[in-house]
């Protein structure tokens, strides 16, 4: 197998834990080997999550694989000689093993990093693939993996993959040293494989790391199988990367393996004792992190996953489900040997805008729609309260909020000589900055802008309609409260100097002056 369409291969690095359903009697023996390098070539942007990946994959195979910690080398940021040392070393190993009778070895090789259609890019010194795939193919176990996961750089959701080379065949026909021959590839043909900020990785190596750990055992046997963590990890992978700007990743998956029975990848219930399972209702997606909300992402558990389980070791987890217009977040205690449900009752219900200013990498932008009640103190001496209401629309930035208002207002005024009626329109975009608190959100902020205001006179002598026009700019406070369904209730009030031109005591020429006024409005808006 020349690796050359190292897309198609490449990203099948996202990881395997082969525990080998080899005959009764023999002994199965694990040995693997994971490289992650984040640095290219000169000219190649650094990757942020390749050493993770390999990281993730290597806590998988030794906790849940099989694999003795003495069996498995990780190697971060290491040059092409050191990997091809290692792999000549543990291909001694691997022969070694096999010499013993009744011992059957499985044998895995993981690269995560930058690739062409001709070599790794292991910093700044090459890898041939050819030399990279023969080191594998000639090692003597009986069962070998290659997963191969090559990335490129990008923005928020990045595309991953060496420079493009035309496909290369993977002759998994042919007769193999041992009893045969692995391959997972994370996208098909010149695809780019994908990774991604949320998640701190890509998305086939989540994807796949998540069904390792319990997501993918769709028969509910306490054990993954290489066929359930590959649908698993191909209909994650695809329904994942069908909203991203590269568009969909589709893996690939090729085997030759004789005298083989079912590839068993992870057994949960070995491990119960030492392990603790989060259970998580159906309905919805929820993403499992390490310790805190900015830690390591562990594990996914999709909405359509049909096992809700997951084994992971012992300790906290911030956990994050998606509902269609909230999140819902808070800390879980993962146990050994015992079951968490993780309900909505656990968790915190977090509206989409504090999502924006958390910075999460969840959501850019949140915005939409609010209407309410508006009062107004008068803006001249002897007029009424100006009671009205408002539209608008608001956006919320990880900094700062934007919103537009187009308000309405009626007042009136009343003396012995006549009596007046006052309708404003007006129309005012405020900048604001926001602070989440456990049960409501402050805000303060200014604002600016115009209003036409329009005076209708009763009298017994000549008063013609006034139409005149303000500007005006303020300053204040507002609270919100989240509501369900995406709903919040808002409340704001603000000290506004309106400047207009005022008619003067006594008829003469009006002169514009400023007027203070305080200002309220409380109304409902939409977070979307």
């Amino acid at each position: 197998m020349s690796l050359g369409r190292l897309a198609a291969l490449a990203a099948a690095a996202c990881g395997l834990v082969v525990a080998s359903a080899a005959p009764a009697e023999a002994r199965v023996e694990r040995f693997a080997v994971l490289i992650g390098n984040n640095a290219g070539e000169k000219g190649e942007v650094e990757l942020r999550y390749a050493e993770d990946d390999a990281a993730k994959m290597h806590d998988v195979l030794k906790d849940l694989g099989g694999f003795p910690p003495a069996n498995l080398v990780l190697l971060r940021s290491e040059g092409a000689e050191t990997v091809r040392r290692t792999l000549i070393t543990m291909n001694d190993r691997v022969r070694a093993a096999m010499s013993s009778p009744d011992t059957d070895v499985l044998y895995l090789v993981y690269y995560s990093g930058h690739a062409d259609g001709n070599a790794l890019h292991l910093g700044p010194t090459p890898l041939s693939l050819t030399e990279f795939e023969q080191l594998v193919r000639g090692s003597a176990a009986s069962a070998r993996l290659l997963i191969v996961d090559s990335c490129r750089s990008g923005a928020l959701t990045r595309a991953k993959g060496g420079t493009t080379a035309p496909p290369f065949v993977i002759r998994l026909d042919q007769r193999l040293a041992g009893q045969g021959m692995v391959t997972l590839a994370s996208s098909s043909g010149n695809e780019d494989a994908q990774e991604s900020d949320e998640l701190k990785g890509s998305f086939f190596t989540h994807a796949l790391v998540s069904g390792l750990l319990g997501t993918a055992d769709v028969d509910r046997d306490g054990a993954v199988s290489l066929e359930e963590a590959y649908r698993h990890a191909y209909e994650s992978t695809l329904r994942a990367t069908s909203r991203t700007w590269a568009g969909a990743q589709h893996p690939t998956f090729r085997y030759d393996l004789r005298g083989q029975g079912k590839l068993v990848l992870t057994e949960l219930p070995v491990h119960a004792s030492s392990r603790g399972v989060l259970r998580f209702p159906a309905g919805r997606s929820y993403l499992v992190m390490r310790d805190a909300s900015e830690g390591p992402v562990a594990a996914e558990v999709g909405a359509s996953d049909a096992t809700r389980t997951i084994s992971l070791r012992p300790g906290r987890y911030f956990v994050r489900g998606r509902g269609p217009d909230f999140l819902l977040e808070g800390s879980v205690e993962a146990e050994a040997g015992k079951t968490v449900d993780v309900g909505d009752e656990r968790l915190s219900r977090v509206m989409f805008a504090r999502l924006v200013r958390k910075g999460g990498g969840v959501r850019e932008v949140a915005h939409g729609p609010v209407a309410g009640y508006e009062m107004r103190t008068p803006l001249v001496e002897g007029s009424s309260l100006c009671h009205g209401g408002f539209v608008g629309y608001g956006i919320e930035l990880q900094q700062m909020s934007l919103a537009a208002r187009l308000s309405a207002c009626h007042s009136a005024f009343r003396n012995e000589h006549l009596t007046a009626s006052n309708d404003d329109l007006g129309l005012d975009v405020r900048l604001s900055h926001a602070w989440d608190l456990p049960v409501i959100t402050l805000g303060v902020g200014v604002d600016a802008g115009l209003a036409v205001m329009r005076q209708r006179f009763e009298t017994q002598g000549y008063a013609p309609d006034r139409l005149g026009l303000a500007g005006a700019f303020g300053a204040g406070a507002g609270a919100n409260i989240d509501l369900l369904g995406g709903l919040y209730l808002g409340v704001e009030a603000a000290a506004q100097t309106y400047v207009f031109k005022q008619q003067r005591a006594g008829g003469g020429e009006g002169a514009i002056a400023p007027s203070v006024a305080a200002r309220l409005r409380v109304g409902v808006g939409m977070s979307l």
